[in-house]
């Protein structure tokens, strides 16, 4: 007799665990995620770039405990401070996109 597969897709689980989407429990899953991958992004252009944080906060006007924050999501950040890390700190450009 063949087992049913009881493994989930992180959608399933997601649902399972913190309900629909629209739910409270699961918009605030959802937005901790996107400030998480916020600063996870930026910590993964940071070593791509082979700089470490104090030279980042250097290069953009800031600290290494603000970039540090940043990145390990404690802080929130301005658009307009977020524009002058990836655009002047690490040479990049930011993209904004909204979706409905």
């Amino acid at each position: 007799m063949l087992k049913k597969n009881k493994t989930l897709t992180l959608d399933q689980f997601k649902e399972k665990h913190y309900g629909k989407r629209g739910s409270a429990k699961r918009e605030n899953l959802e937005k901790g995620y996107q400030e998480f991958k916020l600063g996870a992004l930026i910590y993964e252009a940071r070593l791509e770039k082979g700089m470490t944080q104090e030279e980042l906060a250097e290069k953009c006007g800031t600290n290494k405990a603000y970039i540090s924050r940043v990145e390990n999501d404690i802080k929130d950040v301005r658009i307009s401070t977020l524009q002058k890390i990836i655009e002047v700190g690490l040479g990049g450009q930011l993209n904004l996109s909204i979706k409905l």
